[in-house]
């Protein structure tokens, strides 16, 4: 059947001779639906299964289709709780392609489908993405006569060169778009999650591309220039008026600028074919994804264990663990940063219902003793903890996500003899880490959390080996 018999059914020639990278990655090639049914489904039975194999070789576990599909961190998130740093980065970078696929065929098959291209952006919004994906599979494909018009299929006008008019207002629109949903989301409804770290920069940068190339196409390298440019200036007014400190923004900045580059990308091909498509539809992303976000159950718990091995036997070891002396060692330059550091710890009673306190740079750890087993394991609960960081800013500010967005709630040493008088000397740290998308945080969290027991540790087999 040749492209000009009409109808939906001419898609079968067509989708099977487009290069299938340009059909997954590219911007104005056709999907019809049933490319987008095939294209999707394909996907998603590689992604669930590079990533429960990824999961399980890293942790043993595997995580339920439901807890896949339904968009609950608890669900999911326990099978990795526990995993190593390093299965965490590969699932983040995993996930961008995905990404990126669902978003450009999202839009392309809206515009295929007689939609505002628009709508496909609808693809990163948790629980309605299902009824949008499910729209476009069925919708129909413009009949022939049209279909060689599709908007982002035709050839794009003219570029011209950048005018400082329409980059001034890309930059307004950009900075207009994360300084509402900012504090909308921050001070509003006090959610540090996917709307604000995915969704917002991801809008920002395609409402940005729209506006900019609005009165005539500007070049894709410009347009995603405007785009970050703005999302720089938005962390600056953020910095700026008090709202957020130095590290939070340079730890969100690569996920950010990632993601309205997506979402520049997205804009300008909308933009330079389709001069009327008012991306209004933008505008309900975010609080959409915020609201979806409050309905998913409790954060699931994360463990993370580091180890050493002391030249001294358990019983000396034991007495530095239950509490230990003022560290001489200088912090390390991350924690110079503002992020907390141990410093001393002390215990106050012996055994079970024992208070430990261990002493931070911006405070002190509360943990009531629940296993005493000398000299073998000391296990407790954390019932007050400080700051997680002190934010680098201008002016004295205490941030929302500093109060128990990252809490921990207990903690253990275990102590194995070994061969010689040794120890094998365990920390492990159990926390709830309340900010999305945990795949992109979790690693930021471990890798501090590790290297706080490393410096508690080091300090526990300086004064063993001494036999202080």
């Amino acid at each position: 059947m040749t492209r000009e018999q009409g109808g939906e059914s001419d898609n079968v020639t067509h989708v099977d001779a487009l290069p299938l990278l340009v059909l997954l990655f590219g911007l104005h090639a056709r999907v019809t639906r049933r490319a987008y049914l095939v294209a999707g489904v394909a996907l998603l039975v590689l992604k669930v299964g590079v990533e429960t194999a990824l999961v399980r070789s890293f942790t043993g576990r595997t995580w339920s289709l439901a807890g896949y599909l339904i968009p609950s961190l608890a669900l999911r998130q326990d099978a990795v709780g526990a995993a190593p740093q390093a299965l965490h980065v590969l699932l983040a970078l995993f996930t961008l392609p995905f990404l990126w696929i669902g978003l450009s065929m999202s839009v392309r098959r809206a515009v295929d489908a007689r939609f505002s291209p628009w709508l496909g952006t609808l693809f990163v919004v948790p629980l309605l993405n299902y009824v949008v994906i499910a729209v476009l599979c069925f919708a129909p494909s413009r009949k022939a006569a049209s279909a060689a018009g599709t908007p982002l299929t035709t050839a794009p006008r003219p570029e011209v060169s950048p005018g400082p008019r329409a980059a001034l207002a890309g930059l307004l629109t950009t900075m207009a778009i994360g300084v509402t949903m900012m504090v909308l989301l921050t001070f509003g409804l006090g959610s540090y999650g996917a709307a604000l770290f995915v969704v917002t920069p991801f809008a920002m940068g395609a409402a940005s591309a729209s506006v900019y190339n609005r009165e005539a196409p500007r070049s894709l390298r410009a347009t995603v220039g405007i785009a970050c440019a703005g999302v720089l200036l938005t962390g600056g007014a953020a910095l700026l008026f008090g709202v957020e400190g130095v590290l939070c923004l340079l730890m969100a900045a690569p996920l950010a600028m990632t993601l309205a580059s997506f979402g520049a990308l997205i804009g300008w091909a909308i933009a330079i074919r389709v001069r009327h498509a008012p991306p209004a539809m933008l505008a309900l992303v975010a609080p959409l994804t915020a609201f979806g976000e409050m309905a998913q159950g409790p954060p699931p718990v994360h463990v993370v264990t580091t180890s050493i091995e002391v030249d001294a036997p358990p019983e000396r070891v034991w007495q530095n663990v239950i509490g230990f002396s003022e560290l001489e060692e200088p912090p390390d330059w991350f924690f110079r940063l503002g992020i907390a550091y141990p410093k001393r710890a002390r215990i106050e009673g012996e055994g079970v219902g024992a208070v430990r306190h261990c002493e931070f740079s911006t405070g002190a750890f509360v943990e009531p003793v629940t296993t005493w087993m000398p000299p073998r394991r000391l296990a407790f609960d954390v019932v007050g903890q400080p700051p997680p960081m002190a934010e680098w800013s201008p002016y004295p500010i205490h941030p929302r996500h500093l109060d128990g967005y990252v809490r921990s709630i207990g903690g253990q040493f275990d102590l194995l003899p070994l061969p010689g008088g040794r120890t094998h000397l365990e920390g492990t740290t159990r926390y709830v880490l309340s900010m999305s998308p945990a795949i992109y945080w979790t690693p930021y969290t471990d890798a501090i959390i590790h290297a706080v027991h490393w410096r508690v540790l080091r300090h526990v087999r300086g004064l063993s080996e001494k036999g202080s």
